[in-house]
């Protein structure tokens, strides 16, 4: 039996591609995740692991949707292997099983370059960071509220408006509302 196996980093991702592509391929089942590479608990996979038998074959889009280090591909496949069961990248075309040298070969090399882009990855994104820290950003998401929306806030506040009310007006949620109060009361107090 082919067992597919399907991950995208965030939850604003689509598995529609990686989906179709498995269940293309003839997999049977397919478990899936929706959380980073690099988190330990992933339970879409937890689930394809404990699912596969000997003589099935766990099959996915890409090798780094089963995980973003060398050294952890490595490990799954190994027990997989020593459980009987096969392992498929569809985009690489590496079948790995204890009976294909080359396809072993071929996991390993594969394995190191994902492993290297994900670390370019990340080192792009710390020298982004830096360079914008260097400019005076400090990264994050920008202050919602203007200083006019700031000024209204007040007034509304010390006019009694229930919280409730103003987070209605500006679209946001209470404690959106708590957090600006109290910034403003720490502005007054310096």
């Amino acid at each position: 039996m082919k067992v597919g196996y399907a991950r995208v980093s965030t939850g604003l991702q689509n598995l529609d591609l990686q989906e179709d592509s498995l269940k293309n391929t003839g997999c049977e089942k397919v478990f899936v995740d929706k959380i980073s590479g690099v988190k330990k608990k992933r339970e879409g996979l937890r689930a394809a692991l404990e699912f596969v038998r000997s003589g099935d074959t766990l099959v996915v889009w890409r090798l780094d949707r089963l995980g973003r280090n060398m050294q952890e591909l490595i490990q799954i496949v190994n027990d997989l292997n020593e459980k009987g069961i096969s392992f498929f990248s569809l985009q690489e075309n590496i079948t790995m099983d204890k009976k294909n040298s080359t396809g072993q070969l071929m996991f390993h090399l594969f394995a190191a370059f994902a492993e290297f882009e994900r670390n370019l990855i990340l080192e792009r994104s710390a020298a982004g960071r830096e360079a914008a820290r260097a400019r005076g950003r400090l990264g994050g998401r920008p202050e919602r509220f203007t200083q006019k929306d700031l000024d209204m806030l007040q007034m509304l506040v010390s006019n009694g408006t229930p919280i409730k009310d103003i987070a209605a007006m500006w679209n946001v949620s209470r404690t959106t509302i708590y957090r600006y109060i109290d910034k403003l009361s720490s502005l007054n107090k310096g």
